[in-house]
């Protein structure tokens, strides 16, 4: 029996070399190529369509980036937080009679070709976060990548590193091209879909290793995702993308972006100011949008029978009844509020949502079905968020994401986030006081978020609606004068306690249910609808 032709884990290189070679001696100029595939990418896309291959591939977690080797096949799973533009650089050259290929890598130590002998491509950089406000039962294990090595000594880093230098074969990354002039990496301008490139912000991130996204964890890895042949249509700010690809993660990349000259001020290029030691590079073969289904560890439910999706959502009741004190009214709004989704625009109106404010929340109340009710709700949802809204917090956050002209950067707020996020508001720690402009213009965007399910994103000189699908729930004492929400429930608990054992197969069902029913299709009849 004949084995693979190519280790598409361990060597994706060998793969993206030896299908050029054989494009290439089936036509007389490489520039057939220009801007399209020679048949690397339906390679890998046969390859990864077993879900069993898939599974092998490393997620690019904080527990895994430390042990994953480079120059390997990885995915990483995250939210588009910043779109860079375009990156042109030296896609093929020739090695005297032979023509070689960068593709999927960031240069070739080995170039000595003159331009004539080059061609000039094209990618996208995406600077891509881990979700803000992940909940922990998302995450993957890394015990399911046990098989892989985990070898972490210098030792045998360096030995890797040898052995990759003297292969003669082999184009071993570098960015030793950048001096030439026929590859100097250039910047699209601003577009229609929030495109800019990075300078100096970047240098703070790749400095401290850390993501701009309020409430991450600082040791969750961003990544800088190079895209080939794709549809600018198909990405967009803030969707939430798998994508996989050949990591580049090592400190000869880091040496030889320091050899970028800075000293102007005005350098475009966007590696100088993300070292792969601390930003990851990833070039990616294939990518796919996920929806909350993607986060689900397990589906629970074989065939959704009626009776069985009444069986879960009843379950469901009774375990948030017991979180809300026995609240049989407040509890039912609380499942319509976890339910609720923007499925259609009318002019300003957003066409299902469903904000919940729950009143009589005093500080007492709260500490004692506040936390209850954020961890309850932490483990149901994938994506949460929680806001104690004080006049420090108004007068000082940054809630909205500001375009930054000194550093051409989107620098993120934190109402940059994924759709499908929920947001709890405390308005219980809201005393007297007095709001700075920052405080007035951020109670303006907590309302127009509330009430259109829309964030102005701000470019200075303009800004740009940028739609919204966020579930909002309000904990104030009375009606909460900020935020105008849908629907204004008291909540009168009639028990204090709100434990209640829960298995992790309720659990997983319950998910279930709620990421299901969220996406079905509904049409509203012609009669209601004038109502």
């Amino acid at each position: 029996m004949v084995g693979p032709q190519y280790d598409f884990l361990a060597n994706p290189l060998g793969a993206v070399r030896s299908t050029f070679d054989a494009a290439v001696a089936s036509v007389p100029d490489p520039s057939a190529f220009d801007g399209r595939d020679w048949g690397v990418l339906p390679l890998f896309q046969h390859f990864l369509s077993d879900p069993s291959r898939l599974s092998q591939v490393p997620l690019l977690t904080p527990a895994t980036i430390q042990w994953v080797k480079p120059n390997t096949l990885v995915r990483f799973r995250g939210m588009i937080q910043d779109m860079l533009g375009n990156e042109f650089y030296v896609g093929a050259y020739k090695d005297g009679s032979v023509w070689r290929t960068n593709k999927f890598m960031d240069a070739s130590q080995s170039l000595t070709a003159s331009s004539a002998d080059m061609r000039i491509w094209e990618r996208r950089l995406l600077y891509c976060v881990p979700v803000p406000g992940l909940s922990p039962w998302t995450q993957v294990s890394t015990e399911e990548f046990g098989h892989l090595s985990m070898d972490r000594t210098s030792e045998n880093r360096e030995k890797r590193r040898r052995e990759d230098d003297e292969s003669s074969d082999m184009p071993v990354s570098g960015d030793e091209v950048q001096n030439s002039p026929n590859t100097k990496r250039m910047r699209e301008g601003e577009h229609s879909s929030l495109a800019s490139n990075s300078r100096g912000a970047a240098t703070e991130i790749a400095s401290s290793g850390t993501s701009l996204v309020s409430g991450l964890d600082s040791n969750s890895p961003p990544c800088l995702v190079k895209i080939y042949d794709s549809p600018d249509s198909e990405l967009k700010l803030n969707d939430i993308f798998e994508f996989v690809g050949i990591l580049t993660s090592d400190l000869e990349l880091e040496e030889d972006n320091e050899d970028c000259d800075l000293s102007d001020g005005i350098s475009e290029d966007p590696l100088c100011h993300l070292p792969p030691s601390k930003v990851p590079y990833l070039h990616c073969f294939i990518h796919r949008k996920l929806a909350v289904h993607d986060f689900l560890q397990h589906n629970p439910i074989v065939e959704p029978r009626p009776n069985l999706v009444r069986e879960i959502r009843e379950a469901l009741l009774r375990h948030l009844t017991a979180v809300l004190g026995n609240d049989d009214f407040a509890t039912h709004f609380m499942l319509l509020h976890l339910l609720s989704n923007v499925h259609a625009r009318a002019d300003d109106l957003a066409v299902g949502k469903l904000s919940l404010n729950l009143t009589c929340f005093s500080k007492e109340i709260v500490s004692v079905f506040g936390k209850p009710l954020s961890a309850a709700l932490k483990n149901l949802l994938p994506f949460t968020f929680y806001i104690p809204l004080t006049v420090e917090y108004l007068n000082t956050v940054s809630l909205v994401p500001k375009k930054n002209y000194d550093t051409n950067r989107l620098e993120t707020g934190v109402f940059q986030l994924a759709e499908g996020s929920h947001l709890i508001v405390d308005e219980t720690k809201l005393e007297a006081g007095t709001l700075n402009s920052v405080g007035v213009e951020n109670t303006r965007l907590l309302k127009n978020l509330m009430e259109l399910q829309k964030v102005e994103y701000d470019f200075k000189y303009y800004k740009v609606d940028m739609a919204t699908d966020f579930q909002l729930l309000v904990l104030s004492e009375g009606k909460s004068n900020i935020l105008p929400a849908d629907v204004i429930v008291p909540f009168r608990p009639s028990a204090t306690s709100c434990s209640e054992a829960v298995t992790a197969e309720a659990l997983e069902a319950w998910r279930w249910y709620l990421a299901t029913v969220r996406q079905l299709s509904h049409t509203i009849e012609p009669e209601m609808q004038k109502v």
